[in-house]
Protein backbone atom coordinates (compact mmCIF):
# COMPACT_ATOMS: atom_id res chain seq x y z
CA UNK A 1 0.00 0.00 0.00
CA UNK A 2 1.05 3.59 -0.55
CA UNK A 3 0.13 6.85 1.11
CA UNK A 4 -2.05 9.16 -0.98
CA UNK A 5 -1.98 12.76 0.21
CA UNK A 6 -4.60 13.78 -2.32
CA UNK A 7 -7.01 11.11 -1.10
CA UNK A 8 -6.06 11.69 2.53
CA UNK A 9 -5.02 8.15 3.46
CA UNK A 10 -3.64 4.78 2.43
CA UNK A 11 -4.81 3.07 -0.69
CA UNK A 12 -4.31 -0.36 -2.17
CA UNK A 13 -6.12 -3.39 -3.56
CA UNK A 14 -6.78 -4.82 -0.09
CA UNK A 15 -7.92 -1.54 1.44
CA UNK A 16 -11.59 -1.75 2.41
CA UNK A 17 -11.83 1.76 3.81
CA UNK A 18 -9.57 4.78 3.51
CA UNK A 19 -8.41 5.65 7.03
CA UNK A 20 -7.63 9.14 8.28
CA UNK A 21 -4.39 10.84 7.27
CA UNK A 22 -2.81 11.97 10.50
CA UNK A 23 0.49 13.74 9.89
CA UNK A 24 2.33 14.41 13.15
CA UNK A 25 5.16 16.48 11.72
CA UNK A 26 7.89 14.10 12.87
CA UNK A 27 10.54 12.85 10.47
CA UNK A 28 13.23 13.98 8.01
CA UNK A 29 13.01 17.64 7.11
CA UNK A 30 10.50 18.59 9.78
CA UNK A 31 11.31 21.46 12.16
CA UNK A 32 9.51 22.40 15.35
CA UNK A 33 8.84 26.15 15.45
CA UNK A 34 9.25 27.95 18.76
CA UNK A 35 9.56 31.43 20.19
CA UNK A 36 12.76 32.21 18.29
CA UNK A 37 10.99 31.52 14.99
CA UNK A 38 8.38 34.26 15.44
CA UNK A 39 8.46 38.06 15.71
CA UNK A 40 5.84 40.29 17.30
CA UNK A 41 4.10 42.52 14.74
CA UNK A 42 1.44 44.50 16.60
CA UNK A 43 0.62 42.68 19.84
CA UNK A 44 1.61 43.65 23.38
CA UNK A 45 4.70 42.11 24.95
CA UNK A 46 2.55 39.99 27.26
CA UNK A 47 0.13 38.81 24.55
CA UNK A 48 2.20 35.73 23.68
CA UNK A 49 4.17 33.44 25.98
CA UNK A 50 6.00 30.15 25.37
CA UNK A 51 6.29 27.53 28.11
CA UNK A 52 7.22 23.83 27.90
CA UNK A 53 6.29 23.53 24.25
CA UNK A 54 2.93 25.28 24.60
CA UNK A 55 2.22 28.74 23.19
CA UNK A 56 -0.28 30.84 25.13
CA UNK A 57 -2.05 33.84 23.62
CA UNK A 58 -4.20 36.18 25.72
CA UNK A 59 -6.19 37.32 22.69
CA UNK A 60 -5.56 40.99 23.48
CA UNK A 61 -5.05 43.11 21.51
CA UNK A 62 -6.15 41.86 18.09
CA UNK A 63 -2.97 41.33 16.09
CA UNK A 64 -0.38 38.80 14.95
CA UNK A 65 3.07 37.41 15.42
CA UNK A 66 4.83 36.47 12.17
CA UNK A 67 7.44 33.92 11.22
CA UNK A 68 11.01 35.12 10.96
CA UNK A 69 11.34 33.41 7.59
CA UNK A 70 9.26 33.61 4.44
CA UNK A 71 7.95 30.35 3.04
CA UNK A 72 6.70 29.26 -0.38
CA UNK A 73 6.03 25.53 -0.54
CA UNK A 74 5.60 23.72 2.76
CA UNK A 75 3.53 21.43 4.92
CA UNK A 76 2.67 22.31 8.48
CA UNK A 77 1.06 20.83 11.57
CA UNK A 78 -0.37 22.80 14.46
CA UNK A 79 -2.57 21.90 17.41
CA UNK A 80 -4.86 24.45 19.04
CA UNK A 81 -7.26 24.70 21.93
CA UNK A 82 -9.62 27.57 22.70
CA UNK A 83 -9.93 28.28 26.41
CA UNK A 84 -13.31 30.00 26.21
CA UNK A 85 -16.50 29.46 24.23
CA UNK A 86 -16.74 31.47 20.99
CA UNK A 87 -12.97 31.91 20.78
CA UNK A 88 -11.57 33.19 17.50
CA UNK A 89 -8.10 32.91 15.97
CA UNK A 90 -6.37 31.81 12.81
CA UNK A 91 -3.20 30.85 10.97
CA UNK A 92 -2.19 33.24 8.20
CA UNK A 93 -0.25 31.93 5.20
CA UNK A 94 1.72 34.02 2.73
CA UNK A 95 1.04 37.43 4.23
CA UNK A 96 1.21 40.45 1.94
CA UNK A 97 4.23 42.42 3.14
CA UNK A 98 2.76 45.91 2.93
CA UNK A 99 -0.28 44.78 4.93
CA UNK A 100 1.72 43.91 8.04
CA UNK A 101 4.35 46.64 7.70
CA UNK A 102 1.65 49.25 8.38
CA UNK A 103 -0.38 47.37 11.00
CA UNK A 104 -1.51 49.29 14.05
CA UNK A 105 -3.29 48.09 17.21
CA UNK A 106 -5.70 46.47 16.70
CA UNK A 107 -5.33 45.08 13.20
CA UNK A 108 -4.90 41.99 11.04
CA UNK A 109 -2.83 41.51 7.86
CA UNK A 110 -3.82 40.40 4.37
CA UNK A 111 -3.10 36.86 3.26
CA UNK A 112 -4.67 33.41 3.19
CA UNK A 113 -6.33 32.58 6.49
CA UNK A 114 -6.93 29.11 7.88
CA UNK A 115 -9.57 29.89 10.46
CA UNK A 116 -9.44 28.66 14.05
CA UNK A 117 -12.94 29.26 15.43
CA UNK A 118 -14.84 27.75 18.36
CA UNK A 119 -18.38 26.40 17.93
CA UNK A 120 -19.64 28.85 20.54
CA UNK A 121 -19.14 31.62 17.98
CA UNK A 122 -21.79 29.99 15.80
CA UNK A 123 -24.08 29.44 18.78
CA UNK A 124 -23.91 33.11 19.74
CA UNK A 125 -24.57 34.16 16.16
CA UNK A 126 -27.71 32.00 16.06
CA UNK A 127 -28.89 33.36 19.40
CA UNK A 128 -28.38 36.93 18.23
CA UNK A 129 -29.77 36.69 14.69
CA UNK A 130 -32.22 33.78 15.04
CA UNK A 131 -30.77 32.20 11.89
CA UNK A 132 -27.97 29.90 10.86
CA UNK A 133 -24.83 31.61 9.51
CA UNK A 134 -24.25 31.36 5.78
CA UNK A 135 -20.93 33.24 5.62
CA UNK A 136 -18.75 31.25 8.04
CA UNK A 137 -18.41 27.91 9.83
CA UNK A 138 -16.46 26.81 12.89
CA UNK A 139 -14.95 23.70 11.33
CA UNK A 140 -12.02 24.97 9.27
CA UNK A 141 -12.81 27.67 6.71
CA UNK A 142 -9.98 28.71 4.35
CA UNK A 143 -10.23 32.10 2.66
CA UNK A 144 -8.32 35.14 1.35
CA UNK A 145 -8.21 38.26 3.52
CA UNK A 146 -8.00 41.77 2.12
CA UNK A 147 -6.03 42.02 -1.12
CA UNK A 148 -5.10 38.33 -1.17
CA UNK A 149 -6.77 36.09 -3.78
CA UNK A 150 -7.85 32.45 -3.82
CA UNK A 151 -10.23 30.22 -5.76
CA UNK A 152 -11.93 28.18 -3.02
CA UNK A 153 -12.58 24.46 -3.18
CA UNK A 154 -16.25 23.46 -2.78
CA UNK A 155 -18.36 23.72 -0.81
CA UNK A 156 -18.09 27.47 -1.29
CA UNK A 157 -19.63 30.23 0.80
CA UNK A 158 -22.40 32.27 -0.87
CA UNK A 159 -20.02 35.22 -1.25
CA UNK A 160 -17.73 33.00 -3.36
CA UNK A 161 -14.61 33.64 -1.26
CA UNK A 162 -14.54 31.02 1.49
CA UNK A 163 -13.93 27.32 1.18
CA UNK A 164 -16.32 25.73 3.67
CA UNK A 165 -15.31 22.38 5.21
CA UNK A 166 -16.80 19.26 3.64
CA UNK A 167 -17.09 17.71 7.12
CA UNK A 168 -17.64 19.08 10.62
CA UNK A 169 -14.70 17.70 12.60
CA UNK A 170 -13.55 20.45 14.98
CA UNK A 171 -13.79 19.87 18.74
CA UNK A 172 -15.14 22.47 21.14
CA UNK A 173 -13.25 24.73 23.55
CA UNK A 174 -11.15 23.01 26.17
CA UNK A 175 -10.16 20.25 23.70
CA UNK A 176 -7.15 19.98 21.41
CA UNK A 177 -7.64 20.12 17.65
CA UNK A 178 -5.08 19.12 15.04
CA UNK A 179 -4.54 20.92 11.73
CA UNK A 180 -2.38 19.65 8.90
CA UNK A 181 -1.85 22.32 6.24
CA UNK A 182 -0.23 21.71 2.87
CA UNK A 183 0.66 24.72 0.75
CA UNK A 184 2.25 24.07 -2.65
CA UNK A 185 2.43 26.25 -5.76
CA UNK A 186 -0.35 28.54 -4.62
CA UNK A 187 -2.66 25.73 -3.52
CA UNK A 188 -3.71 25.27 0.11
CA UNK A 189 -5.30 22.16 1.60
CA UNK A 190 -6.46 21.70 5.20
CA UNK A 191 -6.92 18.51 7.19
CA UNK A 192 -8.87 18.83 10.46
CA UNK A 193 -8.24 16.09 13.03
CA UNK A 194 -7.01 13.74 10.34
CA UNK A 195 -9.36 14.37 7.41
CA UNK A 196 -9.09 16.77 4.49
CA UNK A 197 -11.94 19.27 4.56
CA UNK A 198 -11.18 22.54 2.73
CA UNK A 199 -8.74 24.62 0.73
CA UNK A 200 -8.22 26.56 -2.45
CA UNK A 201 -6.00 27.19 -5.43
CA UNK A 202 -4.69 30.16 -7.38
CA UNK A 203 -3.55 31.87 -4.19
CA UNK A 204 -1.94 35.29 -4.53
CA UNK A 205 0.52 35.81 -3.02
CA UNK A 206 1.97 32.30 -2.84
CA UNK A 207 5.03 33.16 -0.81
CA UNK A 208 5.50 35.14 2.37
CA UNK A 209 5.55 35.08 6.13
CA UNK A 210 3.26 32.91 8.24
CA UNK A 211 1.41 34.39 11.22
CA UNK A 212 -0.49 33.31 14.32
CA UNK A 213 -3.50 35.41 15.21
CA UNK A 214 -4.62 37.01 18.46
CA UNK A 215 -8.31 37.84 18.12
CA UNK A 216 -10.01 38.62 21.40
CA UNK A 217 -9.96 35.32 23.28
CA UNK A 218 -7.30 33.18 25.02
CA UNK A 219 -5.98 30.23 23.04
CA UNK A 220 -3.22 27.62 23.27
CA UNK A 221 -1.04 26.29 20.43
CA UNK A 222 1.43 23.40 20.48
CA UNK A 223 3.38 21.11 18.15
CA UNK A 224 3.87 23.83 15.55
CA UNK A 225 5.94 21.95 12.98
CA UNK A 226 6.90 22.75 9.41
CA UNK A 227 8.70 21.09 6.53
CA UNK A 228 9.75 23.12 3.51
CA UNK A 229 9.13 21.56 0.11
CA UNK A 230 10.67 22.16 -3.33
Amino acid sequence: MVFSATQGGWCGEKTKAVPKAFVDGVGPGWKTLGEKDFVNVNCDEETWSWTNGVTYCTGQPVGVIRSVKKYTNFEMTIEWQHLKSAGNSGVFLWMIDKSWWRLKKPGLPHGIEVQVLDHGYTERYVQRTKKQPDWFTSNGDVFPVGEAKMTPFPPVAPNGRRSFPSKNLSKGFGQWNHYYIRAINGEVRLWVNGEEVSGGTGCEPSTGHLALESEGSPILFRNIRLRELP
